[in-house]
């Protein structure tokens, strides 16, 4: 078999992943884990309204049910309480374990950068038997592209338009997938490169990706 042969300016392929609606379904346990902070504070929370906007810090939610004095402790106490309410009812999405899968193939890596506790990331990915090569938390929207750049990913996949600015800032390509909050047409006017229905299409494009970079 002839060896690939790689051009000078050729780097190994990382693409970094979303979390939440993009690798998990994490609706059913933040909404269980918000239940159980509505009924210890005594705050009327919406949780179906919560769950419908996911992408944004923790804090950013909160800020919607608690004044923001209060904030930073509730949070805390959400953090806590989330390992034993929001991991057990969350799942992967369609096509999630095979896109990582897919990345290790091509000789890649695949990271996580989230805008998640980086431990509870963790926790949902080791729950559902998603291994990446990393997970990088607590970052949203153009602070993805920090990590994203000092990783070297050439690609990012998320579900939101903060992630495609996340992937702008990296200068890395980005993918968007409408599992999320936000619609094919959301995504493309934030400047998405590519916009797929779900993840089941992104081994086939990664392959063609990588063959042109190889190229």
């Amino acid at each position: 078999m002839t060896p690939t042969v790689h051009h000078p300016g050729y780097h190994p392929l990382t693409v970094g992943f979303d979390l939440d609606m993009t690798l998990v379904d994490s609706r059913p346990g933040i909404a269980a884990a918000f239940r159980v902070l509505s009924a210890e504070t005594g705050a009327p929370i919406d949780v179906d309204l919560v769950v419908s906007r996911l992408g944004p810090p923790l804090e950013t939610e909160l800020a919607h049910w608690f004044p923001a004095e209060d904030v930073p402790s509730v949070a805390t106490r959400y953090r806590e309480i989330y390992p034993d309410h929001a991991i057990a009812p969350s799942t992967a999405l369609a096509g999630a374990r095979d896109a990582v899968a897919a990345v290790r193939a091509l000789g890649g890596r695949a990271i996580v950068v989230t805008a998640k506790y980086a431990g509870h990331a963790e926790l949902h990915l080791a729950h559902l038997g998603i291994e990446p090569d990393a997970v990088i938390g607590w970052l949203w929207a153009e602070a993805k592209g920090e990590a994203l750049r000092e990783h070297g990913a050439q690609v990012y996949v998320g579900d939101h338009t903060g992630d495609v600015r996340g992937a702008r800032v990296a200068g890395a390509l980005s993918v968007g997938v409408t599992t999320g909050p936000c619609d094919a047409a959301e995504l493309r006017a934030a400047g998405a490169d590519v916009v797929l229905e779900d993840l089941t299409g992104l081994p086939a494009w990664l392959t063609a990706f990588e063959a042109d970079r190889a190229a």
